[in-house]
């Protein structure tokens, strides 16, 4: 696995040399990027030496054209982590400034990302750097948190780099799952349905697609072949996602049924729309004063066709509930034969939020909840356990 190690300046910054050795003795390539400050710690001969590879320190020099290395990097590399990880760094990550190799670096790179922060205690505990912190959490980011203990500013209490073992064990972890959906083909949907009444008007709902867009991202990362179907939205398409655009429901199931078949992994996070407007007008209706009455017919319902034609996928479907939301939800799942159901509670107007309360729901276990987290972080996670069922039913199969 190619591994993009960024090292930054604070005196923790010469362990990042043991963990450079741990990644490569684990049978990872590294590449070292060292910033600026970094560079009064340790020097770029130190990580040449025992790496064997030339370390990125500039992004221009007189020899190489390196503002577009970083691109080419962001490509190739399948994680960055960034170890130390100082407070200067986490706040040009968490607001998208790009003033250096390593910060314009994490703003081209799709990868997953892990941070090892190393600062004063004081700093560590700065309302500022908690909020960055945060920031980076919800956008699915992994921390290995500071420790506690005697500090290099002579102060106690937390902010020491995290045991090189451990930072190693987790970046060893992230990159393990980041390709566990190699080989795999995912299907995943996203966004509203659109239901048109006349050439002007239409009925829908206030779906945003985030969720069902970093379901998608999610599953890239992991090395799935992903197809996102998306009613309209405005979000940008994914980078190294096909995209199938559709409006209705009709539309929708469509495209998912000829897709279906092939799919190894489905998540239904779309929201269709339950009805359509039972007669179209061509023409634009006019108001005449008169009370006005649009009849109604129910859509198909893609999820429980899914469920009956499901052979070998591992099928996830969403539950927006405003009453009794874990009963309604497992009663969803068993009716329409899923594997997993993540359930969340829609009555207090979260459509198009950055974070989200869910509860996590698979048949014989007990549910998982994740309380106002990162949609970045809830499809992480709702990846992890539909990951372990696909392996559980991949080693059936084996043994068979």
């Amino acid at each position: 696995m190619k591994i993009a190690l960024g090292v930054t300046g604070c005196i923790a910054a010469y362990k990042s040399i043991e963990v450079m050795r741990g990644l490569q003795k684990a049978g990872n390539s590294v590449q070292v990027v060292l910033t600026r400050s970094a560079r009064k710690f340790v020097t770029p001969l130190t990580f040449e030496a025992l790496s064997g590879t030339n370390v990125i320190t500039d992004m221009f020099r007189k020899d190489l054209n390196l503002s577009i290395q970083h691109i080419e990097l962001a490509q190739k590399a399948e994680l960055l982590a960034v170890v130390p990880a100082t407070a200067n760094i986490l706040g040009k990550f968490a607001r998208g400034i790009a003033d250096d190799f390593l910060s314009t670096l994490y703003l081209s790179c799709p990868a997953p990302v892990l941070l090892a922060p190393a600062m004063n205690v004081e700093m560590w505990n700065h309302a500022a750097v908690r909020e960055n912190v945060e920031i980076l959490r919800a956008r699915g980011h992994r921390f290995v948190n500071p420790e506690s203990g005697d500090l290099a500013c002579g102060m106690q209490g937390e902010g020491r780099l995290a045991d090189v073992d451990r930072i190693v064990g987790e970046i060893l972890d992230l990159a393990g799952r980041s390709c566990s959906l190699a080989g795999l083909r995912a299907l995943v949907t996203a966004g509203p349905t659109v239901e048109d009444i006349d050439p002007v008007r239409f009925i829908s709902n206030r779906s945003s697609g985030k969720m069902g867009y970093a379901l998608a991202q999610a599953a890239r990362r992991r090395g799935a072949e992903v197809t996102l179907v998306s009613g309209p939205t405005h979000l940008s398409p994914p980078a190294g996602i096909g995209v199938v655009p559709v409006r209705s429901a009709a539309e929708m199931r469509s495209a998912v049924l000829d897709r279906y078949d092939s799919a190894d992994l489905v998540i239904m996070t779309a929201a269709v729309a339950d009805y359509r407007p039972a007669d179209y007008s061509p023409q634009k209706l006019k108001k005449d004063g008169s009370p006005a009455a649009l009849n109604l017919s129910p859509t198909e319902d893609i999820l429980l066709e899914l469920g009956k034609r499901k052979k070998r996928q591992v099928l996830v479907g969403f539950a927006a509930e405003t009453e009794n939301t874990l009963a309604n939800a497992r009663e969803k799942m068993k009716r329409k034969n899923l594997d997993l159901v993540v359930a969340n509670d829609v009555s207090d107007g979260v459509f198009g939020a950055d974070t989200a309360t869910v509860h996590i729901l698979r048949p014989g276990a007990d549910s998982v909840s994740m309380h106002q987290s990162g949609k970045m972080e809830i499809a992480q996670r709702v990846l992890e356990i539909a990951d372990s069922i696909l392996a559980s039913r991949r080693a059936t199969i084996a043994s068979e």
